[in-house]
């Protein structure tokens, strides 16, 4: 996993302490006798692509650091109904306390990542790669970032401070697109990528008299993807986005672009079905 340990302990840290509420599981100390001990396994229940289920691990250390816990198949690895993904061995308390905190961020990663499974199947034999978007939960992005990597996605810029996308509203507010990319070109000395979004080809190819590394094309049927492709060879990069569905991703894929995004892979992933059983 290439999400830094800190990082995940502290996602771990505001998770617990939401469920907890500074004060402890009241249910389990109601109903569970001290000293119970218990065996359970985090289990699909739907065959997907596994992400979060070091975090998961994680959290059941986070709250008690002698539970032992077996790992049965890493993030990434393709997983079906009835498949063990982790066994939890150790105190029942610590092993409930900890289940829904670790099964939120399996549940929640691992949806994303068969999404992007699923994309990432449909335009295979392509060019294009599937992108993510900064469509993402508020404090979850790097998660959810991963787990479309784990998906055999790819990510398109962190945030707003390491590359440039100009969009419709930059375009509007500095007084078009060729004003935009100047401004930007000359504000960030071609130090890091810059992306113009268009949708229209006068947009296009106003877009492509000038050094730009990638143009977004928003919302293009594909007749038209094809014409703003073949226009942009040997220029720049060719990103589509907007509109973008299962059922015409291939189609759009097959012009020739670069890249498709997909803001759906994070605002709008199912979560996977996967649960915690107890072992008798």
């Amino acid at each position: 996993m290439n999400i830094d340990a800190r990082t995940v302990e502290n996602a771990i840290k505001r998770a617990l302490a939401e469920d907890l509420g500074g004060g402890r599981d009241i249910t389990t100390a109601a109903a569970i006798p001290p000293g119970a001990a218990m065996k359970a396994v985090m289990r699909a229940r739907r065959e997907g692509i596994l992400c979060g289920g070091e975090i998961a691990a994680a959290a059941f250390r986070a709250v008690d650091p002698s539970l032992k816990i077996t790992a049965h198949i890493r993030d990434g690895g393709k997983i079906a109904p009835g498949q063990d993904i982790l066994s939890i061995e150790g105190p029942a308390a610590s092993i409930l306390t900890a289940e829904r905190t670790a099964l939120n961020f399996a549940t929640h990663l691992s949806g994303i990542s068969t999404m992007t499974g699923k994309y990432v199947e449909a335009v295979a034999g392509t060019k294009a790669s599937i992108m993510c978007t900064r469509k993402t939960l508020p404090g979850l992005r790097i998660f959810q970032k991963y787990a479309v990597r784990c998906g055999g996605g790819r990510n398109h810029r962190f945030g707003l401070y390491d590359a440039v996308l100009i969009k419709d509203n930059h375009i509007a507010a500095a007084g078009g697109v060729g004003t935009a990319i100047e401004k930007a070109l000359s504000f960030t000395e071609k130090k890091v990528k810059i992306e113009v979004e268009v949708d229209t080809m006068d947009q296009l190819k106003e877009a492509l008299q000038h050094d730009i590394d990638v143009v977004l094309l928003d919302n293009m049927p594909a007749d038209m993807l094809r014409l703003a492709v073949k226009m942009a060879k040997g220029k720049c990069l060719t990103e589509a986005s907007g509109g973008i569905t299962l059922r015409n991703v291939r189609a759009a894929a097959q012009t020739g672009v670069d890249m498709i995004s997909i803001g759906a892979l994070t605002h709008s992933a199912p979560a996977l079905d996967i649960g915690l059983d107890t072992i008798l």
